[in-house]
């Protein structure tokens, strides 16, 4: 038998924006096209930026950090355009500076989407962010100090809470 590691990709699917491929026994979805994702904490006088939207595959709105596709429009885009760009067009706030903090895998056994966070900071005000088309994206800017009361808040009327939002939560959760 050949290591699954060994074994050759096969493509059971393909759509715009997500291919369901296997490789030995496992099964697993990544990106089409070279298109990855960036995942903006944009801080703002002791306030983080979060967003909430509906989810298809969920059924539901989720609170999540600010994030858009990087390399879907233009190949070529670097991941911190792509985060400056989405942070104007969710939240309506512009960054005056924004550091690549590296590139993280949200659930490796299933997807090998990755993904790269950004800091974003230095934030001016300059629209009413919302998304673009029928994104309906809600923006909520939260005291850093008061972002685990504001996810159980927001869990407790049902909305579904991104993995990525344990970066704010991590110290508290430790401490319990």
């Amino acid at each position: 038998m050949i290591p699954d590691h060994d074994a050759p990709v096969e493509t059971m699917w393909a759509g715009n924006y997500i291919t369901a491929k296997r490789q030995g026994r496992w099964e697993y979805v990544s990106r089409a096209r070279g298109i990855r994702a960036a995942v903006i904490v944009a801080i703002d006088d002791g306030h983080v930026l979060l967003v909430d939207q509906y989810r298809v595959p969920l059924g539901r709105r989720c609170l999540e950090l600010p994030a858009g596709l990087v390399g879907d429009e233009n190949a070529d885009e670097a991941p911190e355009q792509a985060a400056a760009r989405e942070l104007e067009e969710e939240t309506g706030y512009r960054a005056a500076r924004i550091v690549n903090c590296g590139d993280f895998f949200s659930s490796p056994g299933m997807v090998s989407e990755s993904f790269t966070l950004v800091r974003a900071s230095g934030l001016m005000r300059v629209g009413t962010g919302g998304g673009v088309d029928s994104e309906d994206i809600a923006v909520h800017r939260v005291a850093i100090g008061d972002v685990a009361t504001f996810v159980a808040q927001q869990r407790a009327a049902g909305m579904a809470i991104d993995v990525k939002l344990l970066l704010l939560l991590g110290s508290g959760i430790l401490a319990s």
